[in-house]
């Protein structure tokens, strides 16, 4: 006879806290080792030994880095994938940055590894798979920060990636195309904030662009007459934008913030290559696509005011969060069980923030919550995995619980989330409308 999704529930739950310590223990590992995204082979190498260790087969060095591990259940209606994060982000000052590469994990990355593995505690322990009418796919994805985008578009021109976060590329490869649902979450600090868990949240769009002045050497002293000022350029392109900015309605939540990557060569040499990264973000694709146009027009007139050139590499960055309520609910439910209905908030509105969670939510229903337990500012020297209990140990629960309503009693749940669901776009479309910009 099988088990009532609460008696799983129960039997998951009991299984994360005997882990407990190891879970934590795990997470601490991985903040103390950060490292940046399509680089992450530590992060990498860890999770693979510990699936080893459990006995959980799994597929390595996807999109590079990636990990992938199945668990069939006593049928397969559905497909839900559990996803966590490998990567850091670029925060030289924090105390636990890598000393060579200034990579640390101040977004929380370090908690999603630690839940994957309380998730395979649950799953292996509890015999959930016996009872549950779909599958399980866990996957540490690489590549979630959108940084180094020189180095990526590299990586892209070398034909070793389609694309500079690592979900887009799992779409790429085909990795997605047999998954029904997709659950996450995301570590949360909760400083001074009302509750400690969101169950989703809406989240920006963006596009990246890697900018090249090209100007004109001479010396800087001697003859900068003879020279063509690619720095000037950018600085008027910079300033252009700016004037931009009263052009951009509220209601998009359109965010420009470049960033000089290159400033010259030599001070006693008249700058003839200078580079700068920038996102263009927004609430809604035309609006991002509509803020581009007028970036551009300014970084061009920055290059015509002095006669330098100006090149614009467009790349696809992050489709906006298409939040699903239904799925969200679940989540919900879950989260005001393991902490209380006066600590959660169901959908949370006005994150200025990207991630490429949001590409997979216009491809299939997706929720990605926000737990908390961090404390200072994501990407700040000042960020600190503070409630181990919650980053670490409750998130794992709240993922495990909500997979377990999607799939037990024949998936009835998850049936119906699938069912109800209408994609924003195939993935011939995503790849063609949005994956072209690589192209361009």
């Amino acid at each position: 006879m099988s088990r009532s999704r609460e008696e799983l529930k129960k039997a998951a739950v009991a299984a994360i806290d005997r882990h407990r310590d190891e879970i934590i223990a795990y997470g601490e590992e991985v903040f103390a080792a950060p490292e940046l995204g399509y680089k992450e082979v530590k992060s990498a190498a860890k999770f693979q030994a510990f699936l080893d260790s459990i006995g959980f087969e799994h597929k390595d060095n996807v999109a590079i880095t990636g990990v992938l591990s199945t668990q069939k259940g006593r049928s397969s209606k559905l497909k839900v994938a559990v996803m966590g994060e490998l990567d850091a982000v670029l925060v030289p000052g924090h105390p636990f940055a890598d000393a060579l590469t200034g990579a640390a994990h101040a977004c929380g990355h370090c908690c999603m590894q630690a839940a994957l593995t309380g998730v395979a505690w649950a799953i292996k322990e509890a015999n959930l798979m016996e009872d549950l009418d779909g599958d399980i796919e866990l996957m540490a994805v690489p590549a979630e920060e959108y940084v180094e985008l020189e180095y990526r578009n590299k990586l892209i021109k070398e034909g070793k990636i389609s694309f500079l976060g690592g979900k887009q590329e799992f779409v790429k490869l085909g990795v997605m195309d047999d998954v029904d649902i997709m659950v996450m979450q995301h570590t949360l600090s909760t400083h001074n904030k009302k509750y400690k868990a969101h169950a989703a949240s809406s989240a920006n769009g963006f596009v990246g662009k890697l900018v090249r002045y090209i100007g004109k050497e001479a010396h800087a002293g001697g003859a900068p007459f003879d020279g063509i000022n690619a720095l000037n350029a950018a600085e008027i392109g910079l300033t252009a934008i700016h004037a931009q900015r009263e052009t951009f309605r509220d209601e998009d939540h359109i965010r420009v913030h470049p960033i000089i990557t290159k400033g010259g060569d030599l001070v006693n040499i008249v700058p003839a290559d200078v580079r700068i990264e920038t996102y263009v973000r927004g609430a809604n694709v035309d609006a991002i696509l509509d803020a581009s146009k007028k970036v551009n027009r300014a970084l061009e007139a920055g290059a015509y005011a002095v006669g330098a050139q100006v090149e614009i590499d467009e790349l696809p960055g992050y489709l906006p969060m298409n939040i699903n309520e239904e799925l969200a609910t679940v989540m919900y439910n879950n989260l005001c069980d393991l902490i209380g209905a006066d600590q959660v908030e169901n959908i949370a509105q006005g994150s200025g923030g990207s991630t490429d969670a949001g590409d997979i939510a216009h491809l299939m229903p997706t929720v990605h919550a926000y737990i908390g337990g961090a404390s200072g500012g994501a990407h700040c020297p000042d960020f600190t995995i503070e409630d181990k209990e919650m980053a670490y140990v409750t998130a794992a629960k709240a993922l495990i619980c909500t997979v377990i309503d999607l799939l037990a009693d024949g998936a009835e749940k998850g049936l119906s989330i699938k069912n109800n669901f209408t994609p924003k776009m195939t993935k011939e479309q995503y790849l063609r409308d949005w994956g072209h910009l690589n192209a361009d």
